[in-house]
């Protein structure tokens, strides 16, 4: 069974760092297609963050070029280094893993607020 083993998350002032991580288990490494996170707010839909495809691609969500850095760590994880945080940024970070072997699969999510 495919799970998605997200840390980091948690309370920041506005300005401040914080790092995510996401592992994959279950799913052979040439499987994978992608991984990457993405950010639901209150309200809002689901939007991307931050994605790492293969051969060293990786895409960014417009708010978030320059501020944030994906890093894949391995086939099967990724990192996510979030600088100059700001409130809007606040909301429940979903780890993505797209592969070739299944449909895609989402974690459960890791709770990020960022106070002014």
């Amino acid at each position: 069974q495919v799970q998605l083993q997200e840390r980091g998350g948690g309370l920041v002032q506005a300005g401040g760092s914080l790092r995510l991580s996401c592992t994959a288990s279950g799913v052979i490494s040439s499987a994978v297609n992608a991984m990457g996170w993405y950010r639901q707010a209150p309200g809002k839909q689901r939007e991307l963050v931050a994605l790492s495809s293969g051969g060293g691609n990786t895409d960014y969500g417009d708010s978030v070029k320059g501020r944030f850095t994906i890093f894949r760590d391995s086939s099967k994880k990724v990192s996510l280094q979030m600088n100059s945080l700001k409130p809007e940024d606040t909301g429940v970070y979903i780890c993505y893993l797209d592969r070739s072997t299944g449909p895609i699969r989402w974690g459960q999510g890791t709770q990020v607020t960022v106070s002014s």
